[in-house]
């Protein structure tokens, strides 16, 4: 065969392969959209078949809640109604009990105007009873005072006056009585408070010193401090503010000055001179001014010491520096720091046995006396000085009214206060604590003396015990015994207004009566 009927016969056995593939895939994806189309139908007919289902329940469940919200509104309707039921009941009930006592307040009324009428007719009575009772009042006056032969008013005045006296009597007596009673009751548990804190501090006496001695190397170191015609020894009295004195003293200068920070910074720069050894004008005003540096900053150590030694703690640092400047002050010759410390500690002592706070007691009793190292500018008793430094610096209440009240400036409004000047009285006046010159010893006798003579009856006055009782001497004829109770009050009082002292000062007045008759 030629090539040609080859090809010829290969294309159409291809196509005719083409026709019966196409003819066969036709059939098969016709059977298979057939069965998918079936199955499409089937799976309708089943989701259909679901919803409804689903439907059905879905109504069910629908249903059901209804019937439970309805069955829920319906028991809620119905307590309402039966709160409702009760509430009109209530209302019944209480339009009943208004009606009850609506009628009792109509019968209270008519009762009330029955007996507004009868007190009525009492009150008229009484007025006229009354009025009978006066009449009669006036005759029997009339006929007492032509018995008498006094006046209404005369005799009234005398009434009066006789029972003024019995009243001043009875007063006296009362007022002796109450105080004997307080006496005993309150002195032993006084003295034994008091005593106790006596004994458990001891302080040293006073000892009045206005100089300072400074041992020298050598007599030779005198004529350098002095210098060249003395202007060394000018231009340190003239930077220290005190006096120098240089004499026959073997190897000794003195320091002589009333203020004791001075003297300090004098002896302090003047040895501080000497060993450096270079003795000037212009070395010393150096010195001097290093030396016034280091004492403020020993100033502030001093106080910090004081408070720790008394367990005191939490205190503003102006108040420590001031209590540092107590070392360096005095009153009567007794060192105030010295005193303070002492004060604090009879405070707290106190405070304890009466069951108060020790601190509290003892931060008033270091304080006490702080308003005296306060500027020399500032005018005013030391004590109110001080209450205002410890209100400007944030002090416990209790503390600045102890403060300001331990000389009477202002009113005490708490026990520390009362502790505060029983314990400055204490540490003031134990024999020599303080030192008084001759000449205000004298003038306080005579005061004394004079102001307990002012009163009138008294006879005479001695002031003894060196100022601690004044025993005064009455005329009998002109003060009876209660007379001289009040007296010994009044004198007490007066002293105590218008004088200053340490401690107490006890008023004895006597009234005693002699007759004396001679047998010839």
């Amino acid at each position: 065969m030629s090539e040609v009927t080859i090809i010829i016969i290969s294309l159409v056995g291809l196509i005719a392969g083409f026709g019966v593939a196409y003819f066969v895939g036709n059939k098969v994806i016709q059977s298979k959209i057939n069965e998918t189309e079936l199955r499409s139908q089937n799976l309708l007919k089943e989701t259909e078949k679901e919803a409804n289902n689903l439907k059905k329940e879905k109504l069910l469940e629908v249903k059901e809640e209804w019937h439970k919200r309805k069955q829920e509104f319906e028991n809620d309707q119905q307590q309402k109604k039966i709160k409702i039921q009760n509430y009109e009941k209530s209302l019944e009930q209480k339009e009943k009990s208004l009606d009850q006592r609506l009628v009792e307040v109509n019968k209270k009324d008519k009762d009330f105007k029955q007996l507004d009428e009868q007190l009525k007719k009492k009150e008229l009575e009484y007025t006229q009873k009354m009025k009978s009772l006066g009449d009669l009042q006036e005759k029997q006056i009339k006929i007492l005072e032509q018995v008498s032969g006094l006046s209404k008013e005369d005799a009234k005045k005398e009434l009066i006056d006789k029972f003024i006296n019995e009243a001043k009597n009875e007063s006296a007596q009362y007022v002796k009585t109450i105080r004997e009673e307080a006496k005993m009751s309150a002195h032993k548990e006084a003295k034994h408070i008091i005593i106790d804190a006596i004994q458990r501090t001891a302080s040293d006496h006073s000892v009045e010193s206005t100089v300072s001695v400074v041992n020298l190397d050598n007599d030779e170191m005198k004529g350098r401090i002095i210098g060249r015609e003395g202007r060394n020894i000018r231009a340190f009295e003239s930077a220290t503010g005190i006096d120098l004195i240089i004499d026959d003293t073997p190897e000794a200068v003195v320091i002589s000055g009333f203020d004791p920070f001075r003297r300090e910074v004098a002896k302090l720069a003047l040895e501080r001179l000497m060993e450096d050894g270079r003795i000037h004008p212009a070395r010393i005003e150096e010195v001097v001014e290093k030396a016034k540096k280091e004492l403020d900053d020993e100033i502030i150590k001093i106080g910090e010491n004081a408070i720790l030694e008394l367990n005191i703690h939490s205190m503003h640092p102006e108040l420590i520096r001031h209590v540092g400047k107590m070392k360096y002050r005095s009153s009567y010759g007794q060192n105030l720091l010295s005193h303070s410390i002492e004060v604090a500690y009879l405070c707290g002592i106190m405070a304890a046995e009466l069951d108060l706070d020790p601190i509290i007691a003892k931060r008033a009793g270091l304080l006490h006396d702080i308003g005296k190292c306060v500027d020399q500018n500032t005018e005013g008793p030391h004590a109110l000085l001080g209450f205002e430094l410890a209100k400007k610096y944030k002090e416990n209440h209790a503390v600045s009214n102890a403060i300001g009240a331990h000389h009477e400036d202002i009113e005490m409004e708490t026990p520390y206060a009362v502790l505060v000047q029983a314990s400055d009285s204490i540490s003031g006046a134990r024999p020599g604590a303080r030192r008084e010159s001759l000449e205000n010893y004298v003038k306080r006798l005579e005061k004394l003396e004079t102001l307990a003579q002012s009163f009138e009856g008294v006879q005479k006055t001695f002031a003894i015990q060196a100022g601690r009782e004044i025993r005064v001497i009455i005329e009998p004829e002109k003060v009876d015994d209660f007379g001289a109770d009040e007296m010994a009050n009044g004198i007490a009082k007066k002293i105590e207004q218008e004088m200053e002292y340490p401690g107490q000062i006890k008023v004895t007045v006597i009234r005693e009566r002699r007759s004396v008759s001679l047998a010839k």
